[in-house]
């Protein structure tokens, strides 16, 4: 069980380091790691902000692709950047039905959302097979990891929204 943990800790590294690559060979010299601080320092009002609203997209976007409470395929920019955080709340309790914000079943929806976009550079069969690891990852991991990788991940995606 630890070391499909650790193996997910390195995969989503791997992945985030991955991008990270990309994006400092378009920035030139500056560290992808000091632009995050920056935008973070510069927005982090728009930042605090922002992160409940990627939370809760991330979980409907998990909860409806696999509940399908809404006959739409939603995408996960569309809801964190154009749908009301309202609305946004009232779809996500609806398509958790008797589960709460607060629930396991609600965190799993939102590290699935949020790792699905951490991933979707890749290609589909790679994405694909990795997410399928990530699922079982997610399975074996206390409340509390589950909670902290979701908090890293939704961090790390608002930042990505303030670009």
């Amino acid at each position: 069980m630890k070391i499909l943990s650790i193996f997910l800790y390195i995969l989503l590294f791997s992945s985030v380091f991955s991008v990270a690559a990309e994006q400092r060979d378009l920035a030139g010299n500056d560290s992808v790691a000091e632009h995050n601080a920056w935008l973070k320092n510069t927005f982090s009002e728009q930042h605090e902000q922002l992160i409940p609203i990627v939370a809760v997209a991330d979980m409907l976007y998990a909860c409806n692709q696999e509940r399908k409470i809404e006959p739409v395929k939603y995408k996960l920019n569309d809801l964190i950047l154009n749908m009301d955080k309202n609305r946004l709340a009232e779809k996500l309790m609806l398509c958790l039905n008797e589960d709460n914000m607060q629930s396991d079943t609600a965190l799993n929806f939102g590290l699935v959302g949020c790792f699905h976009e951490q991933l979707a550079h890749l290609p589909d069969v790679e994405r694909q097979q990795k997410m399928v690891l990530v699922e079982k990852t997610i399975e074996s991991l206390s409340r509390s990891e589950r909670k902290k990788s979701f908090t890293q991940c939704v961090s790390a995606q608002a930042i990505h929204y303030l670009q």
